[in-house]
């Protein structure tokens, strides 16, 4: 499950799902609840007054994988009630709004387990707010479908480490778009904790959903099993749109990868993209 970002009053703080519950990286919610510009310091300070909430750490905090600047990483984060707990040990005012954000999230989970649904809806309002556009809200939306489709089908394959699935990701991307994930957020100029796919074009989505997609029908196909046969299968599936590409940027004179991203919208600061694709 990628990870998804919850938004309690302006600030962001990451979340990805866990046991079918939401579960939120641990720092960014200390950071949003002190202002803290060292959360780690301050939960490290945080135990060392509460003995309790040591103790009972490795109950509360799980790491797991999350999505950083430096790709899928393995962070600490807690559900809704180790969330709870931790607040506990935070003076904070925010405390109690937040207490009641918390639940209202944890319910809105409840709510998309019972209709899946939902939870596309909440991410295209999440996009409207923040500026998108509809043509490029159904285009990420439809990303993360292939996305889920995907990661589903290499677990079924014997692919099951965090490590493995940034692998095939990034070859996917590499083939398809002509460049690393990494290359492409530095081509980008986007911050810490930026989502790379949050920042790419409707025709960068286009490319990286057909790599996606045909990786996916490659694997199935050929039955590939473990992460060897998948790495195999995922050049394969991102050479496919990478063709595509080739052919598109002969066609145009542009090449697909810009450094375009979305820093500035409505629900930000401008509406428009920073650049458009550049000539070859």
């Amino acid at each position: 499950m990628e990870t998804r970002i919850a938004i309690f009053k302006g600030k962001e703080i990451r979340k990805t799902i866990h046991n079918n519950e939401w579960w939120f990286v641990i720092t960014d919610v200390v950071s949003v609840l002190t202002d803290s510009v060292d959360p780690k310091g301050y939960i490290k300070d945080m135990r060392r007054r509460d003995d309790e909430l040591s103790k009972g750490w490795g109950q509360i905090a799980t790491p797991l994988s999350v999505e950083t600047t430096g790709g899928k990483q393995k962070l600490n984060c807690a559900n809704t009630e180790g969330m709870f707990r931790i607040i506990q040990s935070i003076p904070s005012k925010k405390a109690d709004p937040f207490k009641k954000w918390l639940a209202k999230v944890g319910y809105e989970r409840i709510q998309e387990i019972e209709d899946p649904e939902l939870a596309i809806k909440r991410t295209r309002a999440l996009y409207r707010i923040k500026g998108y556009s509809e043509e490029w809200i159904e285009r990420r939306v439809q990303g993360i479908k292939i996305r889920e489709e995907l990661t589903d089908e290499w677990n079924k394959r014997g692919v099951k480490e965090d490590l493995e699935y940034a692998i095939l990701t990034a070859q996917i991307h590499e083939a398809a778009l002509g460049l690393k994930p990494s290359e492409h957020k530095t081509l980008k100029a986007v911050g810490k904790n930026d989502n790379l796919r949050d920042h790419m074009t409707t025709l960068e989505h286009l490319f990286s959903q057909l790599g996606e997609e045909s990786t996916k029908e490659i694997a199935k196909t050929k039955d590939a099993q473990g992460f060897i046969e998948n790495s195999k299968v995922a050049q394969d599936g991102g050479k496919i749109a990478g063709n595509a590409r080739e052919n598109l940027e002969k066609q145009t004179g542009r090449i697909v990868a810009s450094k375009s991203n979305y820093k500035h919208l409505p629900g930000g600061s401008s509406s428009k993209e920073i650049e458009k694709g550049k000539k070859k």
